[in-house]
């Protein structure tokens, strides 16, 4: 199973999701068993999604799992805050967002939320390959 760490934590706010982005994308590039255009466009949007989440309401975003078994990919954003995601009203006028969790449900077969022992949480999502 091809798997990839990447360490965001130095990075600024925008330079964290954009480096996250570049990195789902070399990683599913260089996969032995490649996936299709669209997966992969799939997959970089719910990373982004969970990177912007995780420093805006995590406390920062930390580092980014990715794995690629035979059947899906995996993404994990692990971050300093032990307060689970919540769900909120987009803000359609504001532009405060309220997007990224329902897109990332929408998206992946399966989320979940887990507490890390060292303190901080891990968001993962399971997307289809």
């Amino acid at each position: 199973m091809d798997k990839m760490r990447v360490d965001l934590s130095p990075a600024r706010s925008a330079t964290s999701v954009a480096a996250a982005r570049e990195s789902a994308r070399a990683f599913l590039e260089g996969l032995a068993d490649p996936i299709a255009a669209e997966t992969a466009d799939t997959v970089v949007l719910v990373v982004s999604e969970l990177v912007t989440n995780a420093l805006h309401h995590g406390g920062g975003t930390r580092t980014l799992d990715q794995a690629a078994p035979p059947d899906s990919i995996e993404v994990a954003v692990h971050d300093r805050s032990r307060q689970a995601p919540r769900m909120r009203t987009p803000e359609l006028n504001g532009g405060t967002g309220g997007f990224g969790l329902p897109v990332v449900n929408h998206l992946a077969r399966t989320n979940s939320v887990t507490r890390r022992p060292s303190g901080g949480k891990t968001v993962s999502a399971l997307l289809a390959r």
